[in-house]
């Protein structure tokens, strides 16, 4: 027990302690980012990436998943927010929520993520990568407008007077954050090289972090047209735990629309944690698999307590959980080390957290999301022929046109399309041969023939020559299909029209006129 213990303390110290940090870089700008974008009180955000990383660690299976506010959520969370009028109302929604999550982790219906195809999750985590890179622009440019993609960004390339959008996008732009986003890109470029990260004690993004500081306070010192404004630096919110809200349990039965939104919030978050929970395994270097019921019951108190706590609803998050892979984590000591971050964090130093820009926390999400959709992923699955590399685009290319759920969906859609056809294929084999001026034909029906092959055994069949001899072979078959006997059956009763010699082997032939 205690070699236990001392193991446990020498990864925790050595590995997970740095890692924890490095996500909680990462965790804090998102959880402001996504409370904000929810609608919801900024303090929300941080007190759900605390309950992710403290309670839900605790309760889950997965080493490496790192649970927290999701972006994936926040058009649910904004949309049920407004329709219920009151935040107090809305986190009764966050509390059915998990306890739906709880009810299908103790039904073990968690099994569904293990029907995603590889093609699919490797697409999610590359759009997820390309979206992560594409938001943390505007930070990294220092431009601090809130329409920087709906309207600022296109209209500078879209109007006639080229010159004059460049004159405006030149005064969004601070060449400051410019400055400071290239040396901490710089810099992590350089620590993350195999012969540094070998020798690395501190943490990448810590070292980027305190270096955004440090040359933020040089620039002020040289020259205020340098220095970063008070929106390009990270804003906590004063007396967090003075400001949080608790829920109304008094309107729990006199609205339906709360567990209408509960039960699609507990749907959408539990299909999110699944997906990202499975490529989060993809991304374990030691193979370990995370037992997804018990994430299910673990996600479901986290969101109950969440709702409790008046913290908006959490998921497994891919980017932290990316993150955490990247800085080294071992086990989910890592995930637990981050909330605590998270709480001592708003507790003791929001002046100092204060004190860093965001183009630093930009910066180590460029890298995070790069190391999601490098080309070499591209080029890999391209090698794998159509039927990888097809569901595998789409997947990207409609999560950045919709949303993750959509493009999974249609991903997975087009996966089934291709096993559907493969099914086809491989169901039957049909031999074609010419003896004494007669012609011979064979079907042999592989492993299982299912309705899947109905119509192109059907007309298969119809093509068979008039004065052949055929032979249906059923002698490999674990299960063929009543429509496939039909079929059959129906071919064997026209057979003698066109002068077919027909032999069944293992095939037993049905009544079709009880059909009818």
């Amino acid at each position: 027990m205690r070699r236990k213990i001392k193991y446990y303390r020498l990864v925790w110290f050595k590995y997970d302690l740095p890692a924890g940090l490095s996500v909680f870089l990462v965790a804090l700008p998102l959880c402001l980012g996504i409370a904000l974008a929810s609608g919801a009180p900024l303090y929300a955000g941080i007190l759900s990436g605390i309950i992710g990383g403290i309670v839900v660690s605790f309760i889950s299976g997965s080493q490496l998943a790192v649970s927290g506010p999701a972006a994936g959520l926040t058009t649910i969370v904004a949309a049920s927010i407004v329709s219920l009028g009151d935040y107090k109302v809305f986190l009764l929604a966050v509390i059915i929520a998990g306890v739906f999550q709880l009810i299908l982790g103790l039904l073990k219906l968690g099994a569904i993520a293990n029907y995603f195809p590889s093609a699919v999750i490797k697409g999610m985590l590359a759009a997820i990568g390309i979206l992560l890179i594409s938001k943390q622009v505007p930070l990294a440019l220092g431009y601090d407008q809130p329409d920087f993609w709906t309207s600022g960004f296109i209209k500078i390339f879209a109007t006639k007077q080229i010159s004059g959008s460049f004159n405006i996008l030149n005064h969004h732009i601070a060449r400051g954050t410019i400055i400071i986003t290239v040396i901490s890109l710089a810099l992590l470029l350089v620590l993350q090289r195999p012969r540094l990260k070998k020798f690395k004690v501190i943490p990448a993004a810590l070292v980027v972090v305190v270096a955004g500081i440090l040359l933020n306070q040089l620039l002020l010192k040289i020259t205020s047209a340098y220095s970063l404004k008070p929106t390009q630096l990270v804003t906590m919110p004063a007396n967090m735990f003075k400001s949080i809200t608790l829920p109304d349990f008094t309107k729990f039965l006199s609205n339906g629309e709360i567990w209408k939104d509960g039960l699609i919030i507990g749907l959408l978050a539990t299909l999110e944690t699944l997906l990202c929970i499975e490529a989060i395994d993809k991304l374990d270097k030691r193979n370990r698999i995370t037992p997804v019921n018990r994430e299910l019951i673990a996600q479901g108190i986290g969101n109950i307590a969440c709702g409790l706590l008046g913290a908006i609803p959490i998921t497994a998050v891919i980017v932290r959980g990316a993150a955490n892979v990247d800085a080294g984590g071992r086990t989910k000591l890592s995930s637990f080390t981050h909330g605590l971050f998270l709480l001592m964090a708003v507790a003791f130093i929001p002046f100092l957290l204060n004190m860093i820009p965001y183009a630093s926390l930009a910066a180590i999400l460029i890298v995070t999301g790069y190391n999601l959709t490098k080309p070499k992923l591209y080029r890999n699955m391209w090698s794998l022929g159509i039927k990888q590399f097809l569901p595998f685009i789409i997947t990207i290319i409609v999560i950045l046109a919709t949303d993750l759920l959509v493009g999974v969906s249609i991903g997975l859609l087009f996966s089934i399309y291709f096993i559907i056809q493969n099914n086809f294929k491989a169901e039957y084999k049909i031999d074609i041969t010419m003896n004494k001026g007669r012609l011979f034909c064979y079907v042999k029906l592989n492993t299982n023939v299912t309705f899947l092959n109905k119509v192109k055994l059907r007309d298969a069949l119809d093509k068979i020559p008039e004065g052949s001899e055929l032979t249906i072979d059923g002698s490999h078959c674990n299960f063929i299909d009543y429509d496939i006997l039909e079929i059959i059956s129906e071919f064997a009763n026209k057979a003698t029209l066109k002068d077919i010699t027909l032999h069944l082997k293992n095939i037993e032939k049905v009544n079709v006129m009880a059909v009818h």
